[in-house]
């Protein structure tokens, strides 16, 4: 049976579609949650700890400390997506099959995040591995998902439905963990002997089952978005067929979108202010808990509460800027965000164990919800209208994302490593977030969305595609 000579167009703000798109935000939001920030670094400290005391392990016949190790395997995950991820996304473009990449890169991410149940000290080099297969997973399933946005949704409803959609992951995470927690703590809460989990578990034991539940959340729930998103249209029937093949195709379709982007300069002065202000975001993401351990010293309790309090808090802050960005525009909305972020910088060079803590703590949960939000949101309405090619503008805002999370971290641990202090660390972000704040005022008052002669909503060559007319596009 031939293909279609066209893909069918996919009915905007349909309920249906929208709600379901939704849920994979409520299905992968537990991975960075779980794992990535609350249970699995408490649990991976634990183990580098009983196999040596002093915190250095064997990895691949190098001795690295094991908190170093960690932020390695992460930073590495990042890097590895970073320089995949474009190629895959622009293959995904090429041959209408951006369903299935989802669906891929969900399934090598919630099967490894599984497979850390069996996580032991005796078999620690192949758990990093393993944990970095599910890091991949999940970044590279963001790439996809995000893509979706302007394809499901009218401009006018990105803001709200891109808030809906980290609502739903902050609910949902926040449920997972508190279940996780009370299989882990509850007997002991509850007045139960010490290091005994529910049904006369291990903590240990029921840690690690923690582990296991997140990659069953994650594979189940994903099935809604699966079952209700658009079926891929598959290549069309008369795409151009490209002389190279799919690999060397995939290389060019990048060079296309690169020089899209160099003709759109409103674009690419968002990219520099997301890669700026996100740079900082990320990093006090990734770097909390062990701020939180290593500079004020708070127990596992204290610090799994502050994380929920984070997530709660995160709810209303991207609601709230989503009704902001209405009423005074999205770059707007953003700049005020970033601007409290670089007052949190201040506070965190200051703060102390204690209420100071947790008043925080609070305002970057609301911040920090409303900067991811917001920044996807507004992306969306800057890329050109109606392009067949969101996947591969997505994995370059994704790329853009990865290579902050890892320069960022990295010049986190390098001044706190030469200044011998985490808070000169904390301090320095503001940099990230000064230079954020400029390139979004350059945007202010201007049509975002570049209309030059040459449409760029669709590239010269394959995947063949109408021409769209693209409508300019206001954001305060």
């Amino acid at each position: 049976m031939a293909p279609p000579a066209s893909a069918p167009a996919v009915e905007k703000d349909n309920k249906r579609i929208t709600n379901g798109w939704t849920f994979y935000d409520w299905a992968n939001s537990v991975y960075p949650l779980v794992i990535t920030s609350s249970i699995f670094p408490i649990y991976w400290g634990s183990i580098t700890k009983a196999i040596n005391p002093t915190d250095v392990v064997d990895f691949l016949g190098f001795r690295v400390p094991g908190s170093s190790l960690l932020t390695y395997a992460i930073s590495f995950s990042f890097l590895l997506i970073a320089l995949v991820s474009p190629f895959l996304t622009s293959l995904a473009d090429y041959s209408g099959r951006k369903k299935l990449f989802l669906q891929i890169f969900c399934y090598l991410g919630a099967l490894s995040c599984a497979g850390l149940y069996f996580f032991t000290k005796d078999n620690l080099t192949l758990s990093t591995f393993i944990f970095i297969a599910a890091t991949v997973g999940f970044s590279g399933s963001i790439v996809f998902y995000n893509s979706y946005l302007p394809e499901i949704s009218s401009e006018e409803k990105f803001d709200s439905l891109s808030a809906r959609g980290f609502s739903m992951g902050y609910i949902g995470s926040v449920l997972l963990l508190v279940i996780c927690l009370a299989i882990i703590q509850g007997p002991e809460i509850m007045g139960g002997p010490k290091g005994v989990a529910l049904f006369g578990m291990s903590v240990g034991h029921a840690t690690r089952l923690s582990f296991l539940l997140t990659g069953l959340w994650w594979v189940g729930f994903a099935q809604i978005p699966f079952f209700t998103l658009p079926p891929d249209a598959g290549r069309a029937a008369d795409a151009p067929v490209s002389q190279d093949g799919w690999l060397l195709n995939g290389f060019r379709e990048l060079g296309k979108v690169w020089d899209q982007l160099k003709q759109q300069p409103n674009l690419k002065r968002f990219l520099l202010a997301y890669f700026t202000y996100n740079m900082g975001v990320q990093t006090v993401m990734y770097v909390a808990t062990i701020f939180g351990d290593k500079v004020l010293q708070l127990d596992s309790t204290s610090l799994i509460v502050t994380i929920l309090l984070l997530q709660i808090v995160g709810i209303l802050g991207a609601w709230l800027f989503a009704k902001l960005s209405e009423r005074i525009g999205n770059t707007r909305a953003l700049s005020w965000a970033v601007f409290i972020w670089m007052l949190i910088c201040v506070a965190g060079y200051f703060v102390q164990k204690g209420w100071s803590f947790f008043a925080l703590a609070a305002v970057i949960g609301l911040t920090m919800g409303a900067v991811q939000s917001l920044s996807r949101s507004t992306y969306s309405k800057i890329i050109p209208e109606n392009t067949p090619n969101a996947a591969a503008y997505f994995s370059f805002f994704d790329v853009v994302e990865k290579i902050g999370i890892v320069l960022g971290t990295l010049s986190f641990g390098l001044i706190g490593q030469i200044t011998g202090s985490m808070r000169n660390s904390i301090l320095s972000l503001i940099v990230f977030f000064i230079f954020g704040l400029g390139f979004l005022l350059t945007l202010r008052g201007k049509k975002l969305r570049d209309t030059p002669a040459t449409n760029p909503a669709t590239f010269p060559g394959p995947p063949a595609a109408s021409s769209i007319a693209s409508t300019p596009s206001t954001l305060k």
